[in-house]
């Protein structure tokens, strides 16, 4: 079933209006997909295709695409929430975070599933998601730090 049946079904199953303001806020989504986008990203792109919604009410929708399973809220500690189109065969893909330049990797591997049958067994939850960000520096980050400790120990040599 294509996304915006699934969300015209979902909205008509729990009594609630079926709306452009909440397709165009998913089809944003959509055309992003992968992407980690905050509300204002979503608002931004949107003024972008001259629609008239307001911040409140793309923020109202985003709660309730999460909240229905369309998307995934994402938090790489920087202080903003980020949400991504959810995969609907299963769990998230996790993350490589540059703690320098905020760059972020997607993984796509799911590597988690035997420590999730361990969880499951040993607390007698059933999991539905996880999720697991690592964090770091990139290469470029990586490479930058290298060159100006290099630089560093020179001054510190000529001194």
């Amino acid at each position: 079933m294509r996304i915006y049946e699934r969300l015209r079904s979902e909205l008509k199953m729990r009594s609630l209006r079926i709306t452009s303001q909440r397709e165009a806020v998913l089809s944003i989504f959509v055309e992003n997909n992968g992407k980690h986008l905050t509300p204002d990203e979503v608002y931004e792109r949107l003024a972008h295709r001259n629609s008239h919604i307001s911040k409140a009410t793309i923020y109202r929708s985003i709660e309730l695409l999460e909240e229905m399973g369309f998307l995934s809220k994402i938090n790489f500690g920087d202080g903003l929430e980020r949400y991504e189109l959810k995969n609907e065969h299963g769990h998230q893909h996790h993350h490589v975070v540059c703690t320098e330049c905020g760059q972020i990797y997607a993984l796509e591997e799911d590597l988690l599933d035997d420590i999730e049958k361990i969880v499951e067994k040993r607390t007698n939850f059933t999991i539905t998601d996880h999720q697991l960000n690592f964090y770091g520096l990139c290469p470029k980050c990586r490479a930058r730090h290298e060159e100006e400790s290099k630089e560093s120990q020179v001054q510190k040599l000529q001194k």
